[in-house]
């Protein structure tokens, strides 16, 4: 792990410690070495308290707000982990102070929203990165370039599945059951960003219908069946549910790729890291065979916020830039549409925006 001076490492604001901003903090970012955490931020003082105890900041680097931060330490990013009504309100105060930005998915609630952020950061000249962690993972990675490469022939259709029970508990003692739309925005919009990324094509149409039984302790949706309609013609089928007594899937869920010459089939982020992900490849209608994958020395958050790091110094931009995600989130936009009009929607064509 590289570990230079401190002075050298790319100074970080986070901004929201409750939850998974919390596990960003305590896990993510330490495994960084290019990154010092300079300063927390949560609104909430006994959320901050709970971390400046666990991560044994002092008190002047424990703020309640972004604007106290700014004034009180010097930085070079923000990583922004609050919840998502604030991804973009963040995202542009640290932008207009001249810092650099890393914000967590899902970017914004819609494409509106986020091109304001977008190109105000290329006006700037500053980075702005959205955390799509699913694609830094050797699963995902391997298929993308399978599929470049031509391994299977021309791609016919793509299925995926997603299947997790998270039903338990009343909602009064689990926020994930009051999070607006915690399918398609809160879990989907991965799924969505990895289809992009493995078959190298933006979607242009979907049909999303929600399936939820009645006794989802849901507020929102938690479970739909969409198709989605790739450039080219290629067409995606999707099924995801937090509600599913199934066998449970990886958070990658279980993918199929069938072409004209074969089929690729993969899974991936499980507990184990990627130690879990799995790829295989069958040609001419021959029996699956393993891709043998790298181990990385980061993965996930970890590689996403070194990617940050790194761009802010002068090198390669990350993976995914807030422009490049605006296609993700046009997906993930349509399908919230298409669920609530029950109709095929557009997805909305970004690419040829500013």
């Amino acid at each position: 792990m590289v570990d230079p001076d401190v002075a050298h490492r790319t100074r970080l604001i986070q901004v929201g410690l409750g939850g998974w901003g919390g596990d960003w903090a305590r896990n993510a970012v330490p495994a960084v070495g290019e990154v010092e955490q300079v300063a927390v931020v949560d609104a909430r003082e006994t959320t901050l308290r709970g971390a400046q105890q666990e991560l044994g900041l002092p008190d002047g680097r424990c703020l309640t707000s972004l604007a106290a931060a700014l004034a009180a330490v010097p930085a070079d990013g923000v990583l922004v982990t609050a919840p998502v009504g604030f991804h973009v309100p963040l995202a542009l105060e640290a932008l207009e102070a001249g810092l650099h930005v890393l914000v967590e998915k899902p970017f914004a609630s819609g494409v509106a929203e986020a091109r304001a952020a977008v190109e105000r950061a290329e006006d700037l000249g500053l980075v702005l990165q959205v955390s799509q962690n699913y694609r830094a993972y050797p699963a995902p990675q391997a298929v993308r370039d399978l599929v470049a490469a031509g391994a299977v022939g021309d791609l016919s259709v793509v299925h995926v599945d997603f299947r997790r029970w998270a039903n338990d508990a009343p909602a009064a003692t689990n926020r994930h059951h009051t999070f607006s739309h915690p399918l398609l925005h809160d879990m989907a919009v991965h799924h969505f960003d990895l289809l992009r990324m493995v078959t190298g094509r933006d979607a242009v149409r979907v049909y999303a219908k929600v399936t939820d039984p009645p006794w989802s302790r849901f507020r929102e949706e938690a479970s739909a069946v969409l198709t989605i309609e790739m450039a080219g013609g290629l067409t995606a089928s999707y099924r995801g549910s937090w509600v599913s007594r199934g066998p449970q899937t990886a958070w990658d869920g279980e993918w199929a790729l069938e072409g004209a010459d074969g089929r690729i089939t993969f899974t991936g982020r499980g507990g184990r890291g990627p130690a879990d992900d799995v790829v295989h490849v069958s040609r001419g209608g021959g029996p699956p065979t393993p891709v043998p994958l790298p181990a990385p020395a980061l993965w996930g958050r970890s590689a996403g916020l070194r990617q940050f790091a790194r761009a802010i110094a002068g090198g390669p931009p990350p993976d995914v830039t807030g422009r490049s995600n605006l296609g993700t989130l046009a997906l993930m936009e349509a399908a919230t549409r298409s669920a609530a009009s029950g109709r095929v929607e557009d997805v909305e064509d970004v690419a040829s925006t500013r």
